[in-house]
C-alpha cells in the first residue's frame, strides 16, 4: 500500500513537472515569459555537435552506397546485423562476370584465341572482384564502423544530456516565473495592509495572509535556488560532452586516411591485375582474319606516320589497315629504325618482347606473314606485330 501510495505520489509530481515545462515553453513561444540563454561557447559547441552529426550521417550513408549500391543487399545486411547474425556470403558482380567469362571460355575452348583470352579476363575479374571484397571489408571495420558508432553512441547520449539540459532550463524559468509572481503578490498585500487602519476588523486577515504569501515567496527563492543549482551542473556536464567533438573529428581524420589508403590499395591492385591481363592478350597474334581474309588492326595508332595509318572502316565496325609505307619496305631490301608504341611480350622464341617508346630495327623477310616485320635489338632477334610499330625517317 505504502509502494502504491509512493507511486501515485511520484506519478502526480511528474505529471506537475511536466505540466510546468509544458506551460513553460508554450509562454516563451508566445513571448509571454523570459528564456534563459545559454552562454556563447556552450551554444557554438551544441552546434558543431548537431553539424557533425549531419555530415556524418551522410557521409556514411553514402559511402555505404558507394561500398555496395545494391539496395536490397544493404538492407538485407542491416536486419541480419540488427539480429546479431553474419549475413551469408554473396559473390559480387567482378566474381560473377569472372564466372561467366570462364564459363564461356571453356565452353568455346581453351585452346582457341577467343576462349583462352575469356579465361584470362575471368580469372582477372575475379582477382578483382576479390580486392573489390577486400576494401568492402575494410572499409566497414576501419571507417564506417567508428561512424556508426559515433552516431548510435557518443551523439546519443550528447543528445539525452541535451535533453535533460533542455528541461532543467524549462524548470529554471518556471521558478523564476513563480518566484516574480510570488514578489508581485507580495508587494501587492504588502500595500494593501498599509492601507488599513489599525483598528480595522480585517487587520488580522490581511496579515496572514501576508505571512503566507512571505513563505511562498521564500519558497520560491529556494525553489529557483536548487533550479539554478541543477541547471549549471548539467549545462557543465553538456559542455564536457560537447568539448569530446573535437576528439571525435581526430578520430574520424584517422579512420579517413584509412579509408583512402584501402581504396589506394583497391585501385593500385586493380591497375596492376588489368596491366597484367593487357600484356597476356597482347601475346596471341595481332591481327585475326575473317571470311575474307582481310587483315584486321586491334590497335591501330592516331599518329599519321604510324605503319597502318590508312585506315578504312569495314561493314561490320572493324578497322582494316593498308599500311602503303610498309609494302614500301617490304618490296626492298633495306632496314628502317621504328619506335615500339606498345608492349609486347613475345609468345614464343620466334618473337621479340618489346618495350614502349625503344627504338628498334626492322627490316623484311620473304615469305613472313605481311603482318609481321622482323626486329633486331642488338644481338636479339625475331618476328614483331606491324601494329606496335612507329616507323622513324
Amino acid at each position: 500500500m505504502n509502494i502504491m501510495d509512493f507511486n501515485v505520489k511520484k506519478l502526480a509530481a511528474d505529471a506537475g513537472t511536466f505540466l510546468s515545462r509544458a506551460v513553460q515553453f508554450t509562454e516563451e513561444k508566445l513571448g509571454q515569459a523570459e528564456k534563459t540563454e545559454l552562454d556563447a561557447h556552450l551554444e557554438n559547441l551544441l552546434s558543431k555537435a548537431e553539424c557533425t552529426k549531419v555530415w556524418t550521417e551522410k557521409i556514411m550513408k553514402q559511402t555505404e552506397v558507394l561500398l555496395q549500391p545494391n539496395p536490397n543487399a544493404r538492407i538485407e545486411e542491416f536486419v541480419y546485423e540488427k539480429l546479431d547474425r553474419k549475413a551469408p556470403s554473396r559473390i559480387n558482380n567482378p566474381e560473377l562476370l569472372g564466372q561467366y567469362m570462364i564459363d564461356a571460355g571453356t565452353e568455346f575452348g581453351p585452346g582457341t584465341a577467343y576462349g583462352n583470352a575469356l579465361i584470362k579476363c575471368g580469372e582477372t575479374q575475379k582477382r578483382i572482384g576479390t580486392a573489390d571484397r577486400e576494401l568492402i571489408q575494410t572499409s566497414a571495420l576501419n571507417f564506417l564502423t567508428p561512424l556508426r558508432n559515433f552516431i548510435e553512441g557518443d551523439y546519443k547520449t550528447i543528445a539525452k544530456e541535451r535533453k535533460l539540459l533542455q528541461n532543467k532550463r524549462l524548470d529554471l524559468d518556471a521558478a523564476k516565473t513563480r518566484l516574480k509572481k510570488a514578489k508581485a503578490a507580495e508587494t501587492r498585500a504588502s500595500q494593501l495592509n498599509s492601507a488599513r487602519l489599525e483598528g480595522d476588523n480585517n487587520m488580522v486577515n490581511f496579515s496572514y495572509m501576508l505571512n503566507f504569501l512571505h513563505v511562498k515567496w521564500l519558497k520560491s527563492e529556494q525553489e529557483l535556488r536548487i533550479t539554478q543549482s541543477e541547471f549549471d551542473r548539467q549545462a557543465e556536464i553538456t559542455r564536457l560532452l560537447l568539448e569530446g567533438i573535437s576528439s571525435t573529428h581526430a578520430h574520424h581524420l584517422r579512420c579517413l586516411n584509412d579509408f583512402v589508403e584501402a581504396q589506394m590499395t583497391y585501385y593500385a591492385q586493380c591497375y596492376q591485375y588489368m596491366l597484367d591481363l593487357q600484356k597476356q592478350l597482347g601475346s596471341f597474334p595481332s591481327n585475326y582474319c575473317n571470311n575474307n581474309q582481310t587483315s584486321v588492326a586491334p590497335v591501330p595508332s592516331a599518329s599519321s606516320n604510324v605503319i597502318g595509318s590508312s585506315a578504312l572502316t569495314s561493314t561490320s565496325g572493324l578497322v582494316i589497315t593498308s599500311p602503303t609505307n610498309l609494302i614500301d619496305l617490304k618490296e626492298c631490301s633495306g632496314s628502317r629504325k621504328a619506335r615500339v608504341l606498345y608492349d609486347y611480350d613475345a609468345a614464343n622464341s620466334s618473337e621479340l618482347s618489346l618495350l614502349a617508346d625503344e627504338v628498334i630495327t626492322v627490316f623484311s623477310v620473304v615469305g613472313m606473314d605481311s603482318d609481321w616485320l622482323m626486329g633486331e635489338r642488338g644481338n636479339q632477334k625475331g618476328r614483331v606485330p606491324i601494329t606496335y610499330l612507329e616507323l622513324l625517317n
